[in-house]
């Protein structure tokens, strides 16, 4: 991913009501809040009830109770040392291992594309190798895969090694500050595949970035559209008239992961994580983004899903969503 400087926000959750006691609770938020994924990060953030401010071991040390975070994978993992005292993850959103396993699968089956390239930006973020593994398959065929960086702003050279391979699409699993430029400079090569990527280029930024040359780019979406959440429309409602802005893709599963975390520390009468955990892997109730928000033995959701999105006349247009066990 673009590098930026990551911002933790504590939440002081007021007054959360215990048998014996009301008591201020200190949850940890990680994100970018600066830098080219700002969008990404501010966005989440306001998805959880409340502010403050520091990073992963200052917020160890300031007596967080649970955290809502980090923003990916590349962060995540080192992050997750710090944590480790936690001892168990919970997923907010359907894995990067689902989402890339059914994009690969989907492209295949669905889109009917049989020769394909992939450009890795090497980062944790995972989709590449999940895409490629269910590519295959399905019955696709790598032509070539690419290697690049997540700072990268020039992929001619590479593109020119791609497009002798004449593939019916490329996959790019990164994020909009280097699928823009890529789709772009795809096109000023007369390169006529089709752009596939994950959800980190599902932004309007990457239509503004790329503008023409984004037409027919397909890419995946964690979970369902907002119009399609069980509690999409009233989570909608309140969102902008709290912030003034249009609610844009992680905020409701921040919403939902902060609530259950919350949820399970009164269940369980105490903010101890050594407590309360068992209750939070115990979750079901309904959320704004599922009928019904579970996880399974390993923290996932039980009931993950994705979206896959088209660009359509400028706009982004949902084609389907997707059980994240597969199709």
């Amino acid at each position: 991913m673009k590098q930026f400087k990551q911002v933790a926000v504590l939440l002081a959750l007021a007054s959360i009501g215990f048998a014996a006691h009301a008591e201020d609770i200190k949850l940890g938020y990680a994100g970018p809040l600066t830098g080219a994924q700002a969008q990404y990060g501010k966005d989440m953030q306001n998805g959880i009830p409340s502010t403050g401010s520091t990073v992963a071991q200052k917020l160890v040390d300031s007596g967080i109770k649970g955290m809502l975070g980090h923003f990916n994978s590349g962060t995540s993992i080192p992050a997750s040392a710090v944590y480790s005292r936690f001892k168990t993850t919970f997923r907010m959103m359907t894995s990067d291992t689902q989402q890339g396993s059914v994009l690969g699968a989907y492209a295949v089956k669905k889109l009917h594309y049989k020769n394909i390239a992939i450009v890795d930006d090497r980062t944790s973020y995972g989709l590449a190798d999940e895409f490629e593994n269910a590519a295959k398959a399905a019955g696709g065929k790598i032509e070539r895969r690419e290697y690049t960086n997540d700072k990268a702003i020039d992929f001619k050279p590479i593109l020119s090694n791609l497009k002798a391979a004449n593939p019916d699409m490329v996959f790019y699993g990164g994020a909009e500050t280097q699928s823009a430029p890529l789709v772009k400079q795809m096109r000023e090569l007369g390169m006529k595949a089709v752009l596939v990527s994950g959800e980190m280029s599902k932004t309007d930024n990457f239509l503004k970035l790329a503008v023409v040359s984004t037409e027919g780019a397909i890419v995946s979406l964690a979970g369902l559209p907002l119009d399609k959440m069980p509690g999409g429309a009233a989570y909608k409602a309140r969102y902008e008239k709290r912030f003034g802005t249009p609610v844009a893709t992680y905020s409701p599963y921040a919403y939902d992961g902060a609530t259950a975390i919350m949820k399970a520390m009164v269940a369980a009468n105490s903010s101890d994580p050594a407590k309360y955990l068992a209750t939070l892997a115990k979750t079901s109730a309904p959320g704004v983004t599922t009928k019904n928000l579970a996880y399974d033995n390993h923290g996932d959701l039980k009931d993950g899903s994705i979206t896959v999105y088209k660009v359509v006349q400028g706009k982004w247009q949902p084609l389907e969503s997707l059980s994240g066990s597969g199709i």
